[in-house]
């Protein structure tokens, strides 16, 4: 059976005497859409930190992609094409659309930001760029300032910030937040039309959208899996209802 693109074991992460992420184990498949749900403060952003390399463990191993990247700073895992998106939108507002982007390429590259102007110019890092903006579906916005485009928008900006470096993984932490229902279907078609491109880790509270979306669900309840499976096996688990989905599943 093929390796997992991202499998970790017994992950720990301890914020004194509170344990935040319990000795999670976790296989996220090649191609796969995987979501992780749970209620407020389960542990789920301090996941995706600890994934993405923002945080250390205190214990456990992470493997991405062949290789155990458990102690490998954020840019050594982007390279490995490990790519995340956040809560907060985390775009620079006073630039253009298309100079957010290129930012990103220019970034995940590993080139230097001294020369900006002709960097905004080189066909190398734009040529990327616009094709991340053509693939979130916002080319035509790319002379905009970035602080001009509506919630819905900026999450599309933030999603081609994260393509931009053609990354194997998208760790995406809520990327529909605040949305509201025409931008949360915009982003669902835009995420179901990624499925199979990319392999992607979904945090995410809107669990229509995650039934809709996942192959797979993870639960996380007080920092600790307590179900991992198809979504149809998630619905009907008795313990899934009781920690978190309710009877309304």
């Amino acid at each position: 059976m093929a390796e997992p693109l991202l499998a970790t074991a017994g992950l720990v992460k301890r914020y004194g005497g509170v344990v935040a992420v319990d000795h999670v184990t976790l296989a996220v498949e090649r191609g796969h859409l995987h979501a992780v749900i749970g209620p407020n403060g389960a542990g789920k952003s301090t996941l995706i930190g600890l994934l993405s390399g923002e945080m250390a463990p205190g214990a456990g191993t992470i493997r991405f992609n062949g290789h155990d990247v458990t102690r490998l700073h954020v840019h050594r895992r982007a390279r490995l094409g490990l790519a995340r998106s956040f809560q907060v939108t985390s775009i620079f507002h006073s630039f253009g659309v298309l100079a957010n982007v290129v930012l990103a390429v220019q970034a995940h590259a590993g080139h230097s930001f001294r020369f900006w102007r002709p960097a905004s110019r080189d066909p190398a890092l734009v040529e990327p760029a616009l094709a991340a903006l053509e693939r979130v579906g916002l080319a035509e916005r790319r002379h905009d300032p970035a602080a001009t485009l509506s919630h819905g928008e900026r999450r599309q900006l933030e999603l081609a910030m994260a393509l931009a470096g053609d990354p194997a993984m998208l760790l995406l932490d809520e990327p529909m937040a605040g949305m509201g229902p025409e931008d949360g279907r915009r982003m669902v078609a835009l995420l179901e039309s990624l499925k199979g491109e990319r392999t992607i880790l979904l945090v995410e509270h809107d669990m229509d959208a995650v039934f809709q979306l996942a192959d797979r669900i993870s639960v996380l309840v007080y920092g600790a899996v307590i179900a991992s499976g198809r979504p149809d096996d998630i619905r009907a688990d008795a313990e899934v209802r009781r920690a978190y989905l309710g009877e309304a599943a």
